[in-house]
């Protein structure tokens, strides 16, 4: 970004315009295969040239591979989603997106105690948008970013009134997984990814601002059973009616359309076109 850019989008900030349950045993295992899932997806995943994009799944990808990047807990980033998503639910044009991402996963680290180091944070955003970028030195530029991100940290906030916390969709998840192990078979249990699947549906879900209208409950039963119905996998001896299924038994307000809405909003991630470029600012 040239300096002219930069210090309008500084102008612009100040005048607030554009810049406005410990984990168990069980949850740290399923956090390290999303781990691993996490990796061979960034390997294979194509680069995007960010700066072309102002879409807000472009946002959340941007927030993802940085996530990534900064070795961050899966639950972390999926915290900093939801930050983003609040904040941009708020004020939906007129800010830097890509700013307010990486501010939000700055705070998600603090919140979970994964406290990268701002310098960290602000290469791994400046190389992720500037493919092919070399870190920034202790300059003018670096320290205009800087103070960007601690300006943008104070205005997601106070925005937000200082609320923030860990999403619980994915103690739902655990939850689910963990006595649904107890209804199958084990071959299945064992031969089938449903834990795998599921989380990674979980954490896909957060690119899209949805993720914040659903309860977290329908999420966590709509991610498992997507799973289950790309395997193929019925739960045993509970039969299917218009009005009881087996989601029913773990939440008592889960109904099929809201479950079938989670999924179809999930596939529409995955089914989503390509968004025509926008005209990205460059933080």
């Amino acid at each position: 970004m040239d300096s002219h850019n930069m210090d309008m989008n500084m102008m612009e900030m100040n005048s607030c315009q554009s810049w406005s349950y410990q984990a168990g045993d069980s949850m740290k295992a399923l956090i390290e295969v999303t781990k691993t899932d996490s990796d061979d997806h960034k390997k294979k995943s194509r680069r995007i040239e960010y700066k072309t994009h102002n879409a807000i799944y472009y946002t959340m990808r941007f927030l993802f591979e940085c996530g990534y990047k900064l070795k961050a807990n899966p639950i972390t980033i999926a915290t900093a989603s939801v930050i983003s998503h609040r904040f941009f639910k708020e004020f939906d044009t007129g800010y830097d997106k890509y700013l307010i991402a990486a501010t939000s996963l700055y705070i998600a680290g603090k919140l979970k105690d994964e406290k990268y180091k701002l310098r960290d944070v602000i290469n791994v955003a400046h190389q992720t948008l500037h493919r092919g970028s070399s870190p920034l030195d202790f300059r003018e530029e670096y320290f205009m970013r800087r103070d960007a991100i601690v300006q943008a940290e104070l205005l997601i906030m106070r925005t937000l009134q200082f609320r923030i916390s860990t999403p619980s969709t994915h103690k739902y998840l655990l939850h689910y997984l963990s006595t649904l192990k107890t209804w199958l078979t084990k071959e299945i249990w064992e031969t089938v990814p449903l834990c795998q699947s599921s989380f990674a549906f979980l954490q896909d879900f957060h690119h899209d601002p949805l993720v914040l209208e659903f309860a977290p409950q329908n999420i966590a039963l709509g991610c498992i059973h997507l799973a289950m119905q790309c395997y193929g996998v019925d739960v045993p001896c509970i039969p299917e009616t218009d009005d009881f299924c087996w989601f029913t038994v773990f939440y008592q307000h889960a109904k099929k359309d809201d479950i079938w809405q989670v999924i179809e909003a999930i596939m529409d991630i995955y089914n989503r076109e390509e968004q025509s470029p926008g005209n990205a600012k460059n933080f």
